[in-house]
């Protein structure tokens, strides 16, 4: 199917979709991923010539408002309607479409059942996943021309409820989509198909302020520079990020203090805490934690590292959504100045450090980018930042990014976020020898350790650089595409 002209990336999804639109067989699609970064908008432009059936549940309504919704599209594609009257249960309603799904059962091209925001229509005491097994399981699994797509921002419910369901869904879903938000790349492409066509230092500005998330990017205008478009976006009081995150949590979860709280706490603690000290500065239960942290883990809020070196192996968590980072840093506590907020804050050392660390971010999430600059895109590789605490009588220290090779090799990478070619001085050069020697000696390896730098432009080749710097990645390699 050749109808991409509209979207940006999305290459193994796209894919995916076309594997099932040429499926002998009924299809079950589960398609998940963080709120507003563009699920239902692939499938609509995509599927669009497709879809006979499409209904978006209802943020917080009843089983009675989302049921009548359910038979307005209904009776909406069905020419004959010979059910007069709304379903009083879900079964009713699933068999109304299963009767239609059985009227199109002489076409040959996959006819798409699209139901989006589908946790949100498993209201309580709603039988709503009986009803959709049974409509699966009786009817719609021996349709070979259809294709059911199940769409949800709130990924918890839909590995739990689908992918992983244990009950009549059991092993019912035969594809899934995890929709990312769009890499450094695919930013690019998208921002300069609305007509920005901005350095790639200015397009990573907007990236740490709000990641890859299509909506958000979306908002930009032409026109218009890296700080303007944030200062519009995030501080004028009409922008959409200036309020979007009273939304962003309450509309995936219940509870959803619970996950402000964690998300707070490790938004003060950007290079990461582990459990215990999650706990402590949270004061939630044992109970409510673990089913947090794991529904922030699947929307892909927080990412669990696992430790380099660690003799408790305990886990280390870390905010890496880009856009609740940038909120509770500097939107949060500048509300009230409005427009013109940021154009003042991107002077400030709090600036600076906030950089740093969502710089280090972006290397993270772009590493198939940083292994192909390494030339060893087809080596296996872990990757991990490291905090070794003094001890032993070695001081303290830590390195941003770990990519610790099969090819007996490790990279010690350094992130340097700056505005200009960055300068190893001496004092520096000391300090990149001391972090080397002590993860040498703690980490007792005998791989070949080397010391990667990841800057925005490339640094001066003075004689510091030349004794303790192997290799230099710069910013333009990671928007370089991928594949």
């Amino acid at each position: 199917m050749k109808n991409t002209a509209r979207l940006i990336g999305r290459e193994e999804e796209i894919a995916k979709l076309d594997a099932l639109l040429q499926s002998p067989q009924a299809e079950f699609l589960a398609v998940y991923g963080r709120r507003r970064v563009g699920k239902t908008y692939l499938v609509r432009a995509y599927l669009k010539n497709h879809i006979v059936f499409d209904i978006t549940g209802t943020q917080n309504g009843s089983r009675e408002l989302q049921l009548h919704h359910f038979f307005d599209e209904y009776r909406g594609r069905v020419k004959n309607r010979k059910r007069a009257t709304v379903p009083v249960n879900w079964h009713q309603a699933f068999e109304c479409l299963a009767t239609y799904l059985k009227s199109l059962q002489r076409l040959k091209t996959k006819q798409v059942v699209f139901i989006d925001e589908m946790p949100w229509m498993d209201t309580p005491k709603s039988s709503f996943i009986t009803a959709l097994e049974f409509f699966w399981n009786q009817h719609a699994s021996k349709m070979n021309n259809v294709l059911l797509i199940a769409c949800g921002s709130a990924s918890s419910w839909i590995k739990k409820k689908l992918i992983n369901a244990r009950g009549g869904l059991h092993n019912r879903v035969t594809q899934r989509i995890k929709l990312l938000p769009f890499n450094l790349h695919e930013t690019a492409l998208f921002l300069k198909k609305k007509g920005l066509d901005l350095p790639h230092y200015q397009l990573l500005e907007i990236y740490m302020a709000m990641g890859g998330i299509p909506f958000y990017l979306n908002q930009a205008t032409k026109g218009k520079s890296a700080s303007q478009i944030i200062d519009a976006i995030c501080f004028s009081k009409t922008g959409l990020l200036h309020s979007e995150y009273e939304q962003l949590y309450h509309s995936l979860f219940k509870n959803a203090d619970h996950h402000e709280a964690i998300i707070s706490a490790l938004a003060a603690h950007p290079q990461g805490i582990i459990r215990q000290a999650l706990a402590a500065r949270t004061k939630l239960s044992e109970g409510s934690l673990s089913r947090a942290l794991e529904e922030l883990v699947d929307c892909d809020f927080i990412t669990v590292y696992d430790p380099y070196i660690n003799k408790k192996k305990e886990s280390v968590y870390k905010l890496t959504d880009l856009y609740s980072l940038f909120y509770l840093k500097f939107i949060k506590p500048n509300k009230i100045n409005g427009k013109g907020a940021w154009q003042r804050l991107l002077q400030s050392s709090s600036f600076a450090a906030w950089s740093g660390y969502a710089f280090e971010n972006i290397c993270m999430m772009h590493i198939q980018q940083v292994k192909a600059a390494l030339g060893i895109q087809g080596v296996h590789t872990m990757t991990n930042s490291w905090v070794f605490r003094a001890s032993n009588g070695l001081p303290g220290t830590q390195i941003d990014m770990i990519i610790d090779r099969a090819d007996n090799t490790i990279n010690l990478c350094e992130a340097k976020f700056t505005q200009d070619n960055f300068v190893i001085t001496k004092k520096y050069a000391t300090q990149l020898k001391l972090k080397k020697s002590i993860f040498r000696q703690v980490s007792q390896t005998k791989k070949a350790t080397f010391t990667t730098l990841l800057t925005t432009y490339p640094a001066i080749q003075n004689k510091y650089y030349l004794d303790e710097v192997e290799n230099e990645i710069t910013m333009d390699k990671l928007f370089e595409y991928v594949m």
